[in-house]
């Protein structure tokens, strides 16, 4: 395969593909108009002496700059660094430090987000490599280092020296979750574009016929999986430059939008904002990510009105949207996180975390891939690129899943799965059973030490009057077996969550404190 198949400049020269390429915020921007501002960011970042190996880091809403940076960064054979919107000052630090960016990119403030404010919580000495800010829809900012305003369409600049090598890193994602550190996942134009192209052949997108609301943030592998995937298609993409609930759904029914790719949550949000028994006649595959408790009442609504769940499965490492349903699966199994892979190429096995051998189709253990979609490794930390892979070179996922049929399950992350009565358990089997009892709103279980012996607890959002622990205990009790009913059901009124570049996350580390706080107590 040459070189310039698997670049990203490769995705935007389909000669079939439809126009406009992208509407951001309602603006149409065509291939022709986005290849020449991508010639124009690529002028502008050798002026500003980024070049070879040097790291940018972007932090910005969905807007086109953010695309054509990275675009421009990979024809120069620089690395953009994905900083997440919702950052504060301590997370947009380690990761300026870690990274080594030389060059920040953002904006002055979009809604209640102050990126200024953020900057000043920042010292200088602790990000050293950052030389300067480019500031974009702005002249400048209030701030520690040199500021320039970012004009590249607006200001002609002499082209820099081209580069052709694909393998080399090109986007940096944080790994999510809720370390104080995270980690960067670092990608290749070839990782990207052969996923990309995956992605539109398993989808059989028609740049005529499909089309997609980008409604996820760029700065995370899920937002960006998808957007790259529709431009190799060739397909038009809407993307508002943050997610709100009444103007995705405006998109997706004035527009007669296929494809959608969100969370949970999101599409809940847009469910709830129209009475139309099926409100989107026209899509075809909305993927979603279960990250809230109600995910599969959720789904047999949507499915009820027309609006079509697809589970999915990945991970910065690997990407998003590395498996998904197929449209002949069974309603049960097509809403279930996993699913087929895109790449014909990618293998997937389970290992069983007792024994350390491979497991058996159906049995649950670690997922570890192999794939064209697979990252580099973490930037500038060989340890833990080390740590991350087997032997025989397949990435070691943290998830906990089982082998179906050629296809596989993701049933939870491996630090929340429970090893109980000698079995592994995935939590969302007893929360799925404690949300079907009276008095139930939400559920969330997690595994703690009690006397020496692994048992699980369990918290409660009511719905209404508070129930009786002991009511829910023997109600499980009937449901299941007896290792896996909780030793202890606490009602409370909200779950610890955290933000991700996805959507918000339930913190189960916090609830595993509160837990054994709460045992303690006692």
């Amino acid at each position: 395969m040459h070189a310039d198949d698997v670049s990203l400049h490769s995705l935007i020269g389909s000669e079939t593909a439809a126009d406009p390429a992208f509407v951001f915020n309602g603006t149409p921007v065509s291939r022709t108009e986005f290849s020449r501002m991508v010639e124009q960011t690529t002028a502008w970042l050798a002026a500003q002496g980024i070049g070879k190996g040097d790291v940018v880091a972007v932090w910005l809403v969905n807007r086109v700059e953010w695309i054509a940076l990275l675009f421009a960064a990979a024809r120069l054979g620089a690395v953009v660094a994905a900083v997440n919107t919702r950052y504060r000052g301590a997370e947009v630090a380690h990761l300026l430090k870690v990274s080594g960016a030389r060059l920040l990119v953002l904006e002055a403030a979009f809604r209640s987000i102050d990126f200024a404010a953020v900057l000043a919580d920042i010292a200088k000495a602790d990000v050293p490599a950052l030389q300067k800010l480019a500031v974009v829809g702005a002249d400048a900012i209030p701030a520690q280092w040199p500021c320039i305003r970012f004009d590249a369409f607006e200001k002609p600049y002499p082209a820099g020296p081209i580069q052709d090598d694909v393998d080399l890193p090109v986007l940096l994602y944080t790994t999510s979750g809720t370390t104080k550190g995270p980690k960067l996942v670092a990608h290749s134009q070839r990782t990207l574009a052969t996923h990309a192209n995956s992605v539109a052949k398993t989808l059989k997108l028609s740049p005529q016929r499909h089309s997609l609301l980008a409604m996820l943030p760029f700065c995370g592998t899920f937002g960006m999986t998808s957007l790259l995937g529709f431009i190799a298609a060739g397909a038009t993409i809407h993307v508002p430059n943050a997610f709100e609930a009444a103007p995705a759904l405006k998109i997706l029914s004035e527009h007669k939008i296929t494809h959608c790719f969100g969370s949970d949550e999101m599409f809940r949000r847009i469910l709830a904002l129209t009475d139309e028994p099926r409100p989107f006649p026209h899509l075809e595959v909305c993927g979603f990510a279960a990250f809230q408790p109600g995910w599969r009442e959720l789904a047999a609504e949507a499915e009820a009105r027309g609006l079509p769940l697809f589970g999915l499965y990945g991970s910065s490492e690997v990407q998003a949207l590395f498996s998904i349903a197929r449209p002949g699966d069974a309603f049960a199994d097509r809403i279930e996180g996993g699913g087929w892979p895109m790449s014909p190429e990618a293998k997937v096995r389970v290992r069983d975390t007792e024994t350390g051998e491979l497991a058996a189709q159906g049995v649950s253990g670690e997922i570890e891939i192999s794939a064209p979609s697979r990252f580099l490794g973490y930037f500038n930390n060989p340890d833990a690129t080390r740590d991350a892979f087997t032997a025989d070179g397949f990435f070691r996922t943290g998830d906990i899943g089982r082998l179906r049929d050629g296809a596989f399950v993701y049933e939870t992350r491996a630090g929340d799965a429970m090893r109980l009565g000698g079995f592994l358990v995935a939590p969302g089997e007893i929360e799925d059973e404690l949300k079907s009892c009276a008095g139930v709103a939400d559920a969330q279980v997690v595994a703690v030490d009690l006397k020496g012996q692994a048992r699980c607890v369990a918290f409660v959002i009511p719905a209404g009057t508070s129930p009786q622990q002991e009511v829910l205990t023997a109600r499980l009790r009937e449901r299941l077996a007896g290792y896996k009913v909780p030793a202890r059901i606490y009602v409370v009124d909200a779950f610890p969550v955290t933000d991700s570049a996805n959507g918000v996350k339930i913190q189960r580390a916090r609830l595993r404190t509160m837990a054994m706080e709460r045992i303690a107590a006692e």
